[in-house]
């Protein structure tokens, strides 16, 4: 039984100042040069080599050497060492239709191309067991001490060592040594806080005698309710509840109702007015009131004169329009209150497939947002008036686009800013098939 060789791998690089600087292994790739990113490998750009050019092509599970008529380089083919242009000379290799040159390479062929940038070398190696990882070459494989900056790791030891000295430095003070505080060097209040007062006891008198033993308390017995107790329980009740009329009697409201005025007459009867002693309120308030009115005089009594009587006093009533002797009231002239008004104009529109005056006839609707921007700012400037005119492009979806201001005279960024943002979020009744400008003029007033 025959073994199956492997096939073998094609080692493409390029040497640069005599050391490989970018090194391929392929099995069925073929390799371009140029200097086209998608290249196998990029080269800066040449006036004598396109873009991307195939110099080793696989074909067939066989790779081509492709060269140019100004390609130069050697290739060992196993028993001769020959170089392009005995290659090209010789026909030892296939001139194509595209003047280049084709030469199959059997897996002993080595070989090495010159470029302006260096030297493109090529040649067959054994393809790696299954299994085995790919290893990179010992002077392409990368070690930490590489990948550190040297100068970030000098400072960071340096300080690191710096820090391990002041610790040492500082572990080996002897700790300072407090001294201690005696109890009267400190504050009364420290004292206070640490020591509190303690109450001062008092000592009880000592007892001498048989007397001063001590005596086991005796219950007292419990007394019940006897029937003449509670006989004389109402008669007590009736003695507070006089007791309390007498204090509440001289005090307050109750005082000047029950109490005497001069003459031994009432009291109420002296403030209300010159009736007798036996009249009571409601004759003393009899005569109060006139035609749903009350009336208030200035009589020989001391409180309320009945209107009807001559008391010589002037009456006015609640429900008069005027009072006595103050003549009439002047309530001010009337004010017209000014209401800020929006113009109605008709709208300027360049497209037969909206009608002016429909669109004018929506915005009179959508009017009173407009005026809302309008008074906003009115408060702060009560004599801002003007012109303003808004150009914007009508959208098939009914939207407006593109809002602008395009001419204004009312001189507030306020109300323009206002209309603009009022606008972009009408949905207009119209749907165009491509935009419509439309200009539309406000015109702002305070009113009149």
């Amino acid at each position: 039984m025959a073994l199956q060789t492997r096939p073998k791998l094609l080692r493409v690089g390029v040497i640069q100042d005599g050391r490989i600087v970018e090194e391929h292994h392929l099995l069925h790739d073929s390799v371009t040069i140029g200097d086209d990113a998608r290249n196998t490998i990029v080269l800066p750009p040449a006036q004598e080599r396109p873009p991307r050019f195939k110099v080793l092509e696989n074909r067939g599970q066989q790779f081509h050497l492709i060269i140019d008529e100004h390609m130069q380089g050697r290739i060992n083919l196993g028993s001769s060492d020959v170089d392009f242009d005995a290659l090209r000379a010789q026909g030892l290799a296939t001139r194509r239709a595209d003047d280049t040159f084709d030469l199959p390479l059997q897996e002993s062929a080595r070989g090495k191309v010159d470029l302006p940038e260096g030297t493109l070398f090529f040649h067959f190696i054994p393809a790696p067991p299954e299994g085995a990882k790919p290893a990179l070459p010992p002077e392409l494989k990368a070690s930490p001490w590489r990948t550190v900056d040297r100068l970030f790791a000098g400072i960071l030891l340096a300080m690191l060592g710096l820090y391990v000295l002041s610790v040492a430095i500082i572990a080996a003070q002897p700790a300072p040594v407090e001294a201690e505080v005696e109890l009267d060097q400190l504050e009364d209040r420290f004292v206070r806080a640490i020591i509190p007062p303690q109450p001062a006891k008092v000592e009880e008198p000592k007892k001498e005698g048989p007397s001063a033993e001590k005596k086991p308390e005796e219950k007292a017995p419990s007394k019940k309710p006897t029937p003449a107790a509670s006989a004389s329980a109402p008669a007590n009740s009736a003695e507070r509840r006089q007791q309390v009329e007498a204090k509440v009697a001289g005090t307050g409201l109750l005082k000047l109702l029950g109490g005497k005025g001069p003459g031994d007459g009432d009291a109420i009867a002296d403030v209300l007015g010159s009736a007798g002693s036996g009249a009571n309120v409601a004759e003393a308030l009899a005569g109060a009131t006139s035609g749903g009115a009350l009336a208030l005089g200035s009589g020989g009594g001391n409180g309320i004169a009945n209107p009807q009587g001559d008391t010589g006093g002037k009456v006015a009533a609640i429900g008069a329009t005027q009072t006595s002797g103050a003549g009439a009231v002047d309530t001010g002239r009337k004010q017209v209150v000014k209401v800020p008004q929006v113009a109605d104009s008709v709208p300027e529109v360049d497209s037969s497939e909206v009608s002016p005056k429909e669109l004018a006839r929506f915005i009179q609707r959508m009017k009173a947002s407009i005026q809302r921007c309008y008074e906003k700012e009115l408060k702060r400037d009560p004599t801002l008036k003007g012109r303003v005119m808004v150009r914007f492009n009508l959208k098939p979806d009914g939207r407006a686009g593109n809002v602008e201001v395009e001419e204004s005279t009312l001189r507030s960024e306020g109300v323009s800013s206002c209309i603009i943002t009022t606008i972009r979020g009408w949905k207009f009744p119209f749907q165009p098939s491509d935009d419509v400008p439309v200009s539309y003029p406000f015109i702002f007033s305070p009113g009149e």
